[in-house]
């Protein structure tokens, strides 16, 4: 997936009120820039470290700048939040998932359970439906290994649920993690920062709902769903 071009480095002053990021460009410029994530961006939002936004000239915006990719050590981390589905659904097109390939039809956005909408629904005359639903990872604490979520996810436990429901109606389910990032090679639920998705996390995949991981090929031209990393999930065979 391209990326708005071309990006404009930078430096990160604060990131607050959830949308907002200033930064000072390398060119000395001081901007306030649209920040697409409401999540904690732990390691991501440090004062100093250096960020891409990206700009555009439509008068409608309040704010002409985004921050889109943030520098964490030698890593470029994505912190977009909005581009996953977006990845996902070309990754889908291109067959680039084999796990998720052969599907007739991709519907993104579909209205299911209770008060939900899953990312995706995959069908196919001789399969089974497909419920995929998409999230984004960032947060790296740990050299090589990738965690999920960065703050409470509440609503991330509940499409789990939704999930596995989903399961037992006799479907196919599926969470897939997008790790925007290429420094990690393995993937866990990050239970000190939310202990009830970290057992939703085991009890979806208990029930039957398959968990994906998959790392992304990162640049400031353009970023795409490369390759599958395991799930750190060893504790589940201890128990």
């Amino acid at each position: 997936m391209l990326l708005p071009q071309p990006l404009i480095h930078g430096r990160l002053v604060s990131r607050y009120k959830r949308f907002f990021a200033d930064l000072v460009l390398d060119d000395g410029r001081e901007i306030t820039a649209h920040c697409p994530n409401p999540g904690a961006m732990l390691g991501v939002k440090d004062a100093g470290q250096g960020a891409w936004v990206s700009w555009s000239n439509d008068p409608k915006r309040k704010l002409a700048y985004t921050l889109q990719l943030v520098e964490q050590g030698n890593a470029l981390v994505g912190i977009n939040t909005l581009l996953p589905n977006r990845l996902v659904a070309e990754a889908l097109a291109a067959d680039a998932i084999p796990e998720l390939s052969g599907y007739a039809t991709i519907k993104p956005e579909v209205k299911y359970a209770k008060a939900s909408r899953v990312d995706f629904l995959l069908t196919h005359p001789d399969r089974p439906p497909c419920w995929l639903e998409v999230k984004n990872c960032h947060l790296s604490r740990t050299p090589g290994l990738a965690e999920f979520p960065d703050c409470k996810a509440e609503r991330s436990t509940r499409h789990l649920e939704d999930l596995a429901a989903q399961v037992r109606e006799g479907h196919r389910a599926v969470a897939l993690f997008v790790v925007q990032r290429e420094d990690c090679e393995t993937f866990s639920a990050c239970a000190d920062l939310d202990p009830k998705f970290a057992a939703g996390l085991d009890a979806a995949a208990a029930a039957g709902v398959e968990v994906l991981v998959y790392a992304c090929a990162m640049g400031t031209e353009a970023v795409r769903i490369a390759r599958r990393i395991l799930w750190s999930n060893a504790h589940l065979t201890a128990i």
